[in-house]
């Protein structure tokens, strides 16, 4: 789980700052980016997406430190997170764009969190200094 936490989170943040410094051309990143609803539809996760980022890699630093204010934040993270790829999906499902470019890493999104989260939630995952990411999973 930390991997992919780290990878997405980190990725969140490469993501937009690329695209705020239009690192690569417009449409490298958007096939529609002529379209202004689409191009909105973008920008109006920045906010979400950076919310993820940092309460992510707060949890993934207070886990580091044995803090245990890391749980609730992991859980805030992971939620929003896949809360993220559902709207995503949601919206190319509605527009019946079913383009593999953008439902892979939003389906990533919506379906990573889901086993962490749930052992989190039913208290079945607790820190270990013996394993690798830091959690530990218990049998239920």
């Amino acid at each position: 789980m930390k991997a992919l936490m780290v990878v997405t989170d980190v990725g969140f943040v490469l993501y937009w700052a690329i695209t705020v410094l239009e690192v690569l051309p417009k449409d490298a990143l958007f096939n529609d980016y002529t379209n202004d609803l689409v191009v909105a539809w973008n920008w109006s996760f920045l906010p979400l997406d950076l919310l993820i980022s940092a309460t992510g890699l707060t949890a993934l630093v207070l886990l580091r430190r044995a803090n245990p204010a890391w749980r609730p934040l992991v859980i805030v993270s992971l939620t929003l997170t896949s809360c993220s790829g559902l709207q995503a999906i949601a919206f190319w499902a509605i527009r019946s764009d079913f383009s593999l470019s953008w439902w892979l890493p939003n389906l990533f999104l919506l379906l990573y969190p889901v086993p962490p989260l749930i052992a989190l939630v039913r208290g079945n995952a607790s820190m270990s200094s013996r394993s690798p990411d830091g959690l530990s999973f218990k049998r239920p």
